[in-house]
């Protein structure tokens, strides 16, 4: 079966991506309280409507490529064998989105991550996403356990995980003094299940 995206998913799909890139383009240029929805549509070359019809706020915009990372965090998840232990599986989905997603990470895009990051804004929308797919990995980890109190327990693992993760990232965004990949992997040893 092809899963080629179409056409009109992939028009769907730059779409989105130009919206995101122009609000943190703007936001970083000028500030994101001076930035409003009607500019980053019109810096993307859409109507007000379009931008609705993607985004629910400029905040939602320019969470948008930690929201496809979280997304992309979940489908490693569900892409490693049923048979691993739950943290091998998740450190596993955590150091390759590393790999991935930040691979090409400069000082520049740390200056931007440093600046957005500081607006208290966006906390609210890094908070709901994470909490979307905290839920989303303690249902693929409850599907690996067994033993009493899965649901609790996977939700318990799901939180650390990603807690563990977020702050690697920011703590590397803040000290970038070694690859990412090492910050998230040390972290992750710190704190894995005995």
């Amino acid at each position: 079966m092809d899963e080629t995206p179409g056409l009109r998913e992939r028009k769907k799909a730059a779409t989105r991506l130009a919206l995101h890139e122009a609000a943190l383009r703007l936001a970083i240029d000028q500030g994101l309280d001076r930035v409003t929805v009607e500019a980053i549509a019109d810096a993307a070359n859409v109507s007000r409507r379009t931008f609705s019809n993607y985004f629910s706020s400029k905040e939602e915009a320019i969470f948008h490529g930690d929201t496809a990372r979280l997304r992309r965090m979940l489908e490693l998840i569900r892409e490693q064998p049923a048979d691993e232990e739950p943290w091998t599986v998740l450190t596993g989905a955590a150091l390759r989105l590393t790999e991935e997603a930040y691979r090409d990470a400069d000082a520049e895009w740390l200056t931007q991550r440093r600046m957005l990051r500081a607006h208290p804004s966006l906390a609210t929308h890094q908070i709901a996403a994470y909490a979307t797919v905290e839920r989303e990995v303690a249902a693929e980890l409850a599907k690996r356990m067994t033993g009493p109190d899965v649901a609790l327990r996977s939700r318990v693992l799901a939180a650390v995980f990603l807690t563990t993760v977020r702050v690697a990232v920011q703590d590397w965004i803040e000290h970038p003094d070694r690859p990412l990949v090492d910050a998230v992997r040390s972290a992750l040893a710190a704190v894995a299940p005995a």
